[in-house]
């Protein structure tokens, strides 16, 4: 029976349990992908990363990424994590300010800032490629999730290795309180070929210019609690419909409070939305083994 070092990291946090945990399996290069698939599935988590020797010249080290029903090929908080554990697990890195990351969206840049608990990991999100959505898709997910979103700002769908399905809200205590009908945006998400619908409204106090909140039951995740890729999601869409200038380039968003996870996700916007960081804080609750 082999034995490999496992963490379940949680992130965009400093606190243990909160934030949105990632499972980070070490070591993992003879582990088959359908039994990465079926740990994925067992670990119960939005996703669950494994940890490979590079294969890319450059790089660091290769992650592969699993939600419980598919293999991903970026995501964000799981980024954010599997660095954090990397760099606890190899002694060469524990000091590095800058990885490179292989993962199925390529190589991908990440930066350490600080230490101790207030140590920063941000890294830059694959380029986003926005496009338009029917003209009866906005109708359509506001139905779905219960509150009608901004007549002003269309939603938009979002590609960054997942795709999202962004929409504005006028009002944050709209958005705080949905309660979506997750057949139906599973429906939607399915038919429009989108991971998941991430909505957002500005917010006031808190530290936060954002709050957000992220949905995919398509994938068997009713809500994703502190979703790097959605807030990623939503920079490039706040440049692409010119929302970036309440903002400026860079602002921190909340999300999770609505199941008690409060995460803070730190955005940087540049190149017009082509240039998109997102970064926060991590923190290690499980280190020990798992055995297959």
């Amino acid at each position: 029976m082999a034995q490999y070092r496992f963490k379940q990291v949680d992130v965009f946090t400093g606190r243990p349990f909160y934030g949105n945990p990632v499972a980070v399996i070490l070591d993992a290069d003879d582990i088959d992908p359908a039994e990465m698939q079926r740990i994925a599935r067992w670990t119960n988590l939005s996703e669950t990363t494994f940890v490979l020797r590079a294969t890319a010249p450059g790089a660091d080290y290769r992650l592969r990424i699993f939600s419980p029903t598919t293999e991903l090929p970026f995501a964000g908080h799981p980024t954010i994590g599997s660095a954090h554990a990397v760099t606890e697990h190899l002694a060469g890195l524990r000091n590095a300010r800058n990885l490179v990351q292989e993962c199925g969206a390529g190589l991908l840049p990440l930066t350490i800032e600080g230490e101790g608990p207030e140590r920063q990991i941000s890294v830059q999100v694959p380029v986003p490629k926005v496009s338009q959505v029917g003209a009866t898709s906005g109708d359509r997910l506001s139905a779905a999730l219960g509150a009608r979103i901004s007549k002003a700002v269309q939603p938009l769908a979002v590609d960054v290795g997942p795709v999202w399905l962004t929409a504005f809200f006028d009002d944050v205590d709209t958005v705080r309180g949905l309660e979506p009908d997750m057949a139906a945006v599973a429906k939607l998400s399915r038919e429009l070929k989108v991971s998941g619908v991430t909505v957002f409204s500005m917010e006031a106090g808190g530290g936060a210019q954002l709050h957000v909140r992220s949905f995919a039951p398509a994938h068997e995740i009713p809500e994703d609690p502190v979703c790097g890729s959605g807030n990623a999601s939503v920079g490039a869409f706040l440049a692409h419909t010119g929302l970036l200038r309440h903002t400026g380039p860079g602002y921190v968003a909340s999300q999770g409070t609505e199941i008690g996870r409060d995460g803070r996700v730190a955005v940087r916007v540049g190149d017009e939305g082509r240039q998109v960081t997102i970064g926060g804080q991590a923190v290690t609750v499980v280190d020990g083994t798992i055995r297959l």
